[in-house]
């Protein structure tokens, strides 16, 4: 084995260094020249050093005719290594953009094979960063777009990790060619309709004719854009920490900040603490879109604006902004009947409910808000549902899945509104525990 090979084994088994201890390394393997030759020195290194176990797994999208014999060819080499190998087949969902939805559903698949502190192991290399940087410069990104693309990142239960975004495109052929090592060509590679494939056969040729260097400082400039950003997610989080102030209605188990705090900060700020706090559970809008986040700000108190993004909606309530994911918003059905009161009650879609104490006797249902509903309340006398829930502050999102206890057609109880939620002398109370956290994207 010639030095370069071994500069280049010792540079990813540095990289990979922090990752000794991982559950197990996963590789991404395409077939392709990058994929394969990140396979190679894998299996080469797991030869002379302890690492943890190594497999394959080989996403087939079936979106081309040349495709179907990858699989078989990525089986032979890794029988050649001796790497256990995983083919997996995704169905890509039709889009405007062919290379979004096939990843998205690459994605999908590593995300549902990866388990618990194992490692997602991809090849993409110092060009494609590079690419990746000059294509998000051409979509108007900001400092998070613009820094392309992370050398690690956590991905379903364990991580990904990008060990040769210090290697360039030229180093993977020379160890390729060294090697004798074969691969896969994807004839939609040299589709110029593809942006990435336009940038990097059309324009990174130009570039480094003129600046030879061209990638490599691209791909500085995208570190530089990353330690930018580190730097606003520190100020973000100082910022969301002053607006997570508990609320009455953190049951709810939904993602919730006070608006006053917000409200002081400068818009940019603002901007960047919602950005931070919204990545997790959705889709970040583009400039023109945060239009709608001014209009939830700066409505009347007693209005009920709402800010649709991906997967969701963002609500204001009670002096807070509410995240509410699709899955909240859906429509819940009832009645519910509850048959054995001394046993939780599963509602479908919408969590559990629970009675404590002295248990009332049946036959007993749970109802959801049909309007008109009264509460015979002692001392108060028949009181209408709606007033009530307006005297407690419900966010009115929340009234349409609220738990009502009823016997023989009469609202008994109201779930885990203090004074509505039981029996007068308070021998019983009624509880609901929403169903799941409601995160959105996590």
């Amino acid at each position: 084995m010639s030095q370069p090979t071994i500069d280049l084994a010792a540079r990813l088994l540095l990289n990979l260094a922090p990752w000794r201890n991982a559950a197990a390394w996963r590789i991404a393997f395409s077939g392709g020249l990058d994929s394969t030759v990140l396979l190679h020195l894998l299996a080469s290194l797991a030869n002379a050093h302890t690492l943890p176990p190594l497999s394959a797994i080989h996403v087939h999208h079936g979106l081309q005719a040349a495709a179907d014999a990858w699989p078989e060819h990525c089986r032979r080499v890794c029988e050649g290594l001796g790497v256990p190998l995983q083919v997996v087949g995704v169905q890509v969902g039709p889009g405007a953009s062919i290379e979004r939805a096939a990843r998205e559903a690459r994605y999908g698949a590593f995300v549902a094979t990866l388990q618990r502190d194992e490692v997602l192991l991809t090849a993409q290399h110092r060009d494609d960063q590079a690419e990746t940087l000059l294509f998000r410069l051409l979509r108007g990104a900001g400092v998070r777009g613009l820094s392309a693309m992370p050398r690690q990142r956590p991905l379903g239960q364990g991580y990904l990790l990008r060990p040769l975004l210090d290697v360039s495109r030229a180093e993977l052929e020379a160890y390729a060619a060294q090697e004798g090592l074969s691969w896969v060509e994807d004839p939609s590679n040299d589709d110029h309709r593809y942006s990435r494939n336009y940038l990097r056969q059309r324009v990174f040729p130009l570039l480094t004719e003129q600046w030879p260097q061209a990638a490599l400082t691209l791909a500085r400039g995208a570190a530089h854009m990353a330690e930018a950003q580190g730097l606003l997610d520190e100020l973000a989080r100082i910022d969301l920490a002053a607006a997570t102030s508990p609320g009455a209605f953190d049951w709810l188990g939904l993602p919730s900040l006070t608006l006053a705090p917000l409200q002081a900060l400068s818009p940019s700020r603002q901007r960047n603490a919602l950005s931070h706090w919204l990545t997790a559970m959705t889709m970040l809008p583009d400039s023109d879109h945060w239009a709608g986040w001014d209009s939830l700000r700066d409505a009347a108190d007693d209005a009920r604006p709402i800010w649709r993004l991906a997967g969701g909606e963002l609500h204001r309530a009670g002096g807070r902004a509410w995240w509410l994911s699709d899955h909240w918003l859906r429509s819940v059905a009832g009645p519910v009947e509850w048959a054995d009161p001394a046993v939780s009650l599963c509602l479908p879609g919408n969590g559990q409910v629970t009675l404590s104490g002295k248990l009332p006797a049946g036959p007993l249902c749970v109802r959801y808000r049909q309007g008109g509903e009264v509460l015979d309340l002692p001392g108060r006398g028949h009181r209408d549902l709606k007033r009530l829930l307006n005297e407690s502050g419900l966010p009115v999102f929340v009234r349409g899945r609220l738990p009502l206890l009823y016997r023989d057609g009469q609202l008994l109880a109201v779930a885990n509104l203090p004074g509505l939620d039981g029996d007068a002398g308070g021998s019983w109370q009624l509880r609901w525990q929403p169903s799941g956290q409601d995160r959105g994207l996590s």
